[in-house]
């Protein structure tokens, strides 16, 4: 068993460093690093993939439930992705947060820096999120309720990705005039972040279905992963770096002094 987990965990951590390393010999081409944003979505899939592949092949592991892990991250990955391949189609010039994080254009510092800056350490962070995925699709199920639990919570979770992001590019095709300040409609008016919010819940999902359901010790031993990611999600790289620019909009401090910063619950009259 432990030679399983083992070959699994190795398995994504090769995975997340190939979509990294073919992501920035795109990126160098391309003079923009932000092209990461889209990889992150592909890097889980293909993780999920090559580990449920190396699990069937050993024999290992529950099958049905494999299988499962693996089409909930491939749904998840492949949606957010596009999501992200469309809202940046078109934009050639460097996103302003990685410009920050590198210390200027990747023309001007060099591969070598946003390797070690960007993409080393988003391959490694995938393959920590990814540990529920790689440790359940080798392991027997021991508790099949909580995977159950963990496919609702993951199905919530999609929805307020999927219906948050659907809310906020409708907003945006409005014209500036006759538009909102802000966005308070929908989700939205519980949550300043529902997509945030949909994408810790997906993982929390996950963890209970593959790491939680498979005993005390794979859901401990598992457990950083949706800790990590809803810290990236919050504090990190997520709604906390986004609010440093949007608390300088008109109305945003409003919007924010009334709606949940993360959790929903009704907005403050």
């Amino acid at each position: 068993m432990i030679a399983s987990v083992l070959v699994s965990l190795g398995t994504a951590l090769a995975a997340a460093a190939l979509v990294m390393g073919v992501t920035a010999a795109a990126a160098q081409r391309q003079g923009r690093v932000a092209i990461v944003d889209v990889a992150w979505g592909l890097g889980f899939v293909v993780a999920a993939l090559a580990c449920g592949a190396v699990a069937l092949a050993r024999d290992t592991g529950d099958p049905l439930r494999t299988c499962f892990l693996v089409a909930i991250v491939v749904v998840w990955g492949l949606r957010l992705a596009a999501h992200i391949h469309r809202r940046s189609a078109g934009h050639r010039d460097e996103d302003p947060r990685y410009e920050k994080l590198l210390g200027g254009p990747l023309s001007a510092v060099g591969i070598g820096v946003a390797v070690r800056k960007v993409f080393l350490v988003q391959g490694l962070a995938l393959a920590l999120i990814a540990l529920p995925v790689a440790v359940g699709v080798v392991l027997e199920v021991r508790w099949w309720p909580l995977v159950v639990a963990g496919g609702v919570l993951w199905l919530v979770g999609l929805v307020f990705e999927a219906v948050g992001d659907a809310q906020l590019a409708a907003y945006r095709a409005q014209p500036r005039e006759t538009r909102p300040q802000v966005l308070d409609s929908g989700l939205w008016a519980w949550t300043r972040h529902p997509n945030y919010f949909g994408d810790a819940c997906v993982w929390w999902g996950t963890w209970l279905a593959g790491g939680l359901a498979s005993g005390w010790v794979a859901g401990l031993a598992t457990l950083v992963a949706p800790l990590a990611m809803t810290y990236f999600l919050v504090f990190a790289t997520g709604a906390r770096l986004l609010e440093q620019t949007m608390m300088q909009r008109p109305g945003y401090p409003e919007y924010a002094a009334r709606t949940s910063g993360f959790v929903p619950r009704p907005p403050r009259r």
